[in-house]
């Protein structure tokens, strides 16, 4: 009986391959009919891409795929969607589950698979991307938010200079599904422990073991990639000011008045350790019309500018932005400032709140200084200068 159309997907990604691999093969044992399509990455420094094709009882199809423009993204979109797209007109297969590559972001190949053109039609004519699963082992889960190991170290990388760290790649990758598939052989308190890891750093997750019943549930349902990207934006996130579960907590750490510049980064020796993973956005007083975001993991921080704080644009410019972003900046505004204001959530195992709290307070400018006004000191340098020269 030929399939109807659209064809249901579902995205399976996961950095630990293993744990990654029992996720989709459950799926295809659940799923009668289910194919699995996987571009091997392992040679892609040589410039080879392998598709495979496999259904439950092993490989249907393996073939050299060129690699667009040294592209991984550009390559998903030349090859899977399309491929895809054909599958799902001949109607033979019930399911379709993309296997991700280790170090490749789920949100890449979600927005390939739902924002797609093929032919001038949307692709969701063809596919309906109905879950998104991360696969991590709980064996390493929280090595790997902490470690400072780079993709290419370990051969994960996806480009010629990718320079990602691990900890990074992982953190977006559980921060973005809706499903989270926890796996691996550990005591009870560990298993703990690593849900609650997952659930802090992705609250709109559930966590599921690696068993058929409760992976098939992923492919019964649909994916909201705008809403998963807003869940990503800093701009627009509005996390739980604190969350603890055992030994995992999470702090978001609110003021509403601005950080003083070189205070706060010479406090980052001590701010960006603290947690396995840390994110959001701030305001500094010497950059008061822009928003930086803050994203940290594995001992490693990232900062760029994120556009101006909406108290810094002209009103008829509002429409512009997304609705998630105008819901946060009603959420933070204050007549004084508008949505000008510090939202940083940091996650960790044993993590001190109350000594974070305090190092981050004491970057803030004081009361003196908020009546004097932010002037830089003669002689000194602004550390986030050239991240502001350089924003787009």
């Amino acid at each position: 009986m030929k399939q109807a159309l659209p064809a249901r997907v579902v995205l399976v990604a996961g950095l630990h391959a293993e744990a990654r691999r029992r996720a989709v093969d459950r799926l295809l044992e659940a799923e009668p009919g289910a194919l699995a399509v996987h571009h091997d990455l392992g040679r892609i420094g040589s410039g080879e891409v392998h598709r495979v094709l496999r259904d439950r009882w092993g490989t249907v199809e393996r073939a050299r795929v060129d690699l667009v423009h040294s592209c991984m993204s550009c390559t998903l979109r030349v090859d899977l969607v399309p491929l895809l797209c054909g599958l799902a007109e001949r109607g033979e297969h019930r399911l379709y589950v993309v296997e991700s590559w280790d170090g490749v972001d789920p949100r890449s190949v979600a927005e390939a698979l739902t924002a797609t053109l093929v032919d001038d039609r949307p692709v969701t004519g063809w596919l309906h991307l109905a879950g998104v699963a991360t696969a991590v082992d709980a064996d390493r889960l929280i090595a790997d938010l902490a470690t400072t190991e780079e993709v290419d170290e370990r051969g994960l990388a996806v480009a010629e200079e990718d320079e990602r760290t691990v900890a990074e790649v992982l953190a977006r990758q559980v921060e973005y599904p809706t499903c989270l598939v926890l796996d691996g052989d550990v005591p009870a308190a560990e298993r703990e422990r690593c849900s609650a890891v997952l659930l802090q750093l992705n609250p709109a997750a559930l966590v599921v073991p690696p068993e058929r019943e409760a992976l098939s549930a992923v492919a019964e349902g649909g994916f909201d990639a705008a809403a998963a990207a807003a869940r990503q934006d800093p701009g627009a996130v509005q996390p739980p000011d604190h969350c603890e579960a055992g030994e995992v907590r999470t702090l978001t750490w609110r003021r509403s008045r601005p950080l003083h510049p070189e205070r706060l980064h010479r406090a980052l020796d001590d701010l960006v350790p603290a947690a396995l993973r840390s994110r959001g956005r701030f305001w500094l007083a010497s950059h008061p019309d822009t928003m930086l975001a803050w994203d940290a993991a594995g001992a490693a921080l990232a900062v760029e500018s994120h556009g101006p704080w909406l108290a810094a644009l002209p009103d008829a410019a509002w429409e512009m932005v997304s609705e998630q972003r105008r819901a946060a900046a009603a959420l933070d505004w204050c007549t004084e400032h508008g949505d000008r204001c510090q939202c940083l959530t940091f996650t960790g195992v044993g993590l001190d709140t109350r000594r974070l709290t305090e190092v981050l307070d004491s970057c803030l400018l004081t009361d003196e200084e908020l009546a004097a006004g932010y002037r830089r000191e003669d002689g000194t340098e602004d550390p986030f200068d050239a991240i502001i020269a350089t924003a787009p």
